[in-house]
């Protein structure tokens, strides 16, 4: 089953916000850069870019606690108050943005790796904000990318560049989004990063 598929479903909502197993947070000494390659799919097949996303430290549970509470309170508006609202532990560039914060990442262990998990406020720009357009509600980024020690050819992910987290009929969370996923491959980790953020 390939990224796309396997996290197209409702699971991954909840996964990429509650993360039950995901390890403490910490601060580390040196920042960890990602590089990806990220591929559209469906109607945006045939487009592709670079990503990268730089990590200062990683979310603690607490942080996840504060997200999903604010989320039952308030679904995704309360999701987004809660967000703007933490500090920085990351930044991100995709394709089309000179990049931007990003204000929950944590670490999932694997048997044969590790997973990591993003969500954050998504830059709106100038043209929604102004003309108040449908897409400005799809106001989320979020992704995961999951990286194989033991096979990097394995390596891989998805990334939501403009989503929103919202309830289906059953009464479960799920990604609502305004474009199709992204495709991650080619995951290039770079450890022990300058110690200035880079921009």
């Amino acid at each position: 089953m390939n990224f796309i598929s396997k996290y197209w479903k409702v699971s991954t909502a909840v996964a990429l916000v509650v993360a039950m197993t995901a390890v403490p947070g910490f601060a580390r000494e040196k920042y960890e850069t990602i590089d990806a390659q990220a591929y559209g799919t469906s109607t945006q097949l045939g487009q592709n870019g670079t990503i990268r996303l730089i990590i200062y430290e990683y979310s603690t549970a607490e942080d996840r606690q504060i997200l999903v509470e604010s989320f039952q309170k308030g679904q995704n508006d309360g999701l987004c108050n809660a967000l703007e609202k933490m500090k920085a532990v990351g930044r991100i560039t995709i394709p089309g943005t000179l990049g931007f914060d990003v204000s929950y990442i944590r670490e999932i262990k694997t048997p044969t790796g590790r997973s990591i998990r993003f969500i954050t406020n998504r830059k709106i720009a100038f043209g929604e904000a102004y003309w108040s357009t449908q897409s400005k509600s799809f106001n989320l980024t979020a992704g995961e990318i999951v990286i194989d020690d033991q096979d990097k050819g394995k390596s891989g992910g998805v990334l939501y560049p403009a989503t929103q987290l919202t309830i289906n009929k059953d009464g479960e969370p799920q990604w609502d989004l305004r474009m199709n996923p992204w495709k991650l491959n080619n995951i290039i980790v770079w450890p022990g990063g300058d110690k200035e953020k880079e921009k």
